[in-house]
């Protein structure tokens, strides 16, 4: 005999949540606490373009890392310093920066990390000083190598430091890539954000072959993104015909509460903590932790 569902009942098919390109969305599930801290894994937040989301995501992302029991120090690597004001620090009234670290052998990083406002979140600050840092480190031995050196005492406190890097593909973002384990590349959904990814590729590829073996591309993380326009989705579609996996599953938003936040001088995910952007680096957080690019 053949056997029937019961009277009444019916079967209902439950359709797979999609990414924005139309891959099915993992479920990233919140990490375990760490049983120990260290060493870290340093990651370089890089763009030759401004303006796609640098500085918002390594403030967000190292928020959201910490929320998880993470270790995290932002490096400020940007003479601009908006890292530190996104995190409270006020750059042009400290005596010490990372710049003094690149540039005076006897400074010590423990004088000038500072403690953030947020549990688990240090920052190593930067201000306009840094910006003589380029030209002065061209006579140094070793120049590529200066913020490795800078790093290196700290790494074993941290489960991982992010580096947010200026928009150049100067001699410091050099120094960023040659200090770091793995790049995240943010990425306007705008068409001329696009069309500098080839040469910050290429340029990752020049320092893994001749400075830094160990470097990798973790992921190009979709930033600003509205699925209202043509434009963003056409874009985010092209990133992932041109390279597959590297584009992560997650994507942030455009939303006015990122610069409202800015102004607040906290992440997002204290800031307005159930918003959409929140939930987006949160998702960050533990898609990097699941693919072993965070600890």
């Amino acid at each position: 005999m053949s056997s029937q569902a019961p009277s009444g009942t019916s079967t209902v098919a439950v359709a797979p949540l999609l990414d924005p390109v139309g891959r099915p969305l993992p479920v990233f599930a919140e990490p375990e606490p760490l049983s120990s801290h260290g060493p870290g894994r340093i990651i370089a937040l890089c763009n030759q373009k401004g303006g796609v989301g640098k500085t918002t995501t390594t403030i967000n992302l190292g928020a959201a890392l910490a929320e998880y029991g993470r270790r995290v120090l932002v490096v400020d690597f940007d003479p601009q310093g908006a890292a530190s004001v996104g995190l409270g620090v006020s750059p042009h009234e400290l005596d010490l920066t990372v710049y003094n670290l690149l540039m005076e052998r006897n400074a010590n990083i423990a004088d000038v990390v500072c403690k953030t406002g947020i549990e688990n979140l240090d920052l190593l600050p930067a201000n306009i000083d840094l910006s003589a840092a380029e030209v002065q480190l061209v006579g140094e031995v070793a120049r590529e190598s200066a913020l490795a050196r800078v790093l290196r005492p700290v790494v074993d406190d941290y489960d991982v430091i992010l580096v947010d890097c200026q928009p150049s593909l100067g001699l410091l973002t050099v120094n960023a890539l040659t200090a770091a384990h793995g790049v995240l590349i943010p990425l306007e959904c705008e068409f001329f954000a696009l069309r500098g990814v080839a040469l910050l590729v290429e340029t990752i590829e020049k320092v893994r072959d001749r400075l830094n073996p160990r470097l990798e591309v973790d992921g190009i993380l979709a930033t600003m993104y509205d699925p209202r326009t043509l434009h963003s989705r056409e874009v985010i579609s092209r990133v992932n015909e041109a390279f597959g996996n590297t584009l992560l599953h997650t994507v942030v938003g455009r939303t006015v509460k990122f610069p409202d936040s800015s102004i607040a001088a906290e992440p997002i995910t204290t800031y307005a903590p159930t918003h959409s952007g929140a939930t987006a680096y949160r998702q960050l957080a533990r898609e990097l932790i699941a693919r072993g690019d965070a600890a």
